[in-house]
């Protein structure tokens, strides 16, 4: 799997990566569907230059980024971890290195640290959507959906067309907040924008729509009788 990464970015600057938490999709032969949760996967980079004047004894810090980006593509974890680490450590106020250290720590089954980092980032940059979009499935996982359902939400404001927090706001109306109109719109959402039908959440489309009461027809509205007064 390819890494998700983000370009490093300077505090407040909207520069950010959409990172695409979606389901990992398993079907059975006659099998009903059964909604999963969800697994990291990279969705299309979208890269912006980023200049900086080098600090004295640390070198340039776009050179070591893109440094620590090709170890994180080569899935040489570890070095990719220690790289954004001193990253971090060297420029306290870029998001970008503390987006992808919490990267690596949440794919090694480290959610605290993950929280911790991604929260960093999202302070020194609000409009990290790829942060925040990481939060929600964070919080998801630690049972706290109301902080989960406004990360995602932060992240739609940011980006509205990622496909990918569509999805997760539609898993987590679907299957913890037990909203499905809400879950519903946010699938359809999702199908949208993902620029094809995705067989497993067309089938949970399907089984929301059987759940729901159809919608009520717009009242026809007759026309006026010849020769009525209008009000």
């Amino acid at each position: 799997m390819t890494p998700c990464v983000e370009l490093m970015n300077m505090p407040r600057a909207p520069r950010w990566l959409g990172i695409a938490m979606i389901v990992a999709l398993a079907t059975g032969c006659g099998a009903q569907p059964r909604k999963t949760a969800p697994a990291a996967v990279p969705s299309k980079p979208a890269p912006e230059a980023v200049t900086g004047k080098a600090a004295a004894g640390k070198g340039d810090p776009q050179a070591r980024f893109d440094e620590a980006l090709k170890l994180m593509k080569g899935r040489q974890t570890k070095e990719a971890r220690e790289a954004f680490l001193a990253l971090a450590r060297d420029f306290p106020n870029f998001s970008g290195p503390f987006t992808d250290l919490a990267i690596l720590q949440a794919k090694a089954n480290q959610p605290t640290l993950a929280i911790d980092n991604f929260e960093k980032a999202t302070r020194l940059n609000a409009d990290n959507a790829t942060a925040w979009n990481w939060l929600g499935t964070l919080y998801r996982e630690g049972k706290d959906y109301q902080k989960a359902e406004t990360a995602y939400k932060t992240a739609l404001n940011l980006k509205p067309n990622l496909a990918a927090s569509h999805l997760n706001l539609g898993l987590l109306n679907d299957l913890y907040l037990r909203r499905p109109q809400e879950a519903l719109n946010h699938y359809r959402e999702y199908q949208r924008l993902a620029g094809g039908d995705k067989l497993i959440v067309t089938a949970w489309i399907r089984e929301l729509e059987a759940q729901l009461p159809p919608p009520v027809p717009a009242a026809a509205t007759a026309p006026a009788p010849a020769g009525a007064r209008k009000p």
